[in-house]
């Protein structure tokens, strides 16, 4: 079965740097664009970054320049840095994939998520 699994999240200083890796297993196919989402209880999901296979990227206006978004197409792996963190970034970072299915139609997967607080 598909799955995408996440690590690196954690406690962190304002300031501080993190980086979060996701991967994905069980594909069969292939995976198209990939991603990290991020959410807070009771809010919506929010886009961080995404990533397609020819290294596109696209971030969020809050993150950009101190995140960056990197791809292991070999391992379908993902990674996002992320620097000069502040505590609005304190949320649970989710990662999702979009993979070609065997009808050659395409569907989203999510991973659990990582948390990430930033507090002094």
């Amino acid at each position: 079965q598909v799955q995408l699994v996440e690590s690196g999240g954690g406690l962190v200083q304002p300031g501080g740097s993190l980086r979060l890796s996701c991967t994905a297993s069980g594909i069969s196919t292939s995976v198209l664009g990939m991603g990290w989402y991020r959410q807070a209880p009771g809010k919506e999901r929010e886009l961080v970054a995404t990533i397609t296979g020819d290294g596109m990227t696209i971030y969020a206006p809050s993150v950009k320049g101190r995140f960056t978004i990197s791809r292991d197409n070999a391992k379908n792996t993902i990674y996002l840095q992320m620097n000069s963190l502040k505590p609005e970034d304190t949320f649970t970072y989710y990662c999702n994939a979009e993979v070609v299915l065997d009808s050659m139609g395409y569907r989203d997967y999510w991973g659990k998520g990582t948390l990430v607080v930033v507090s002094s």
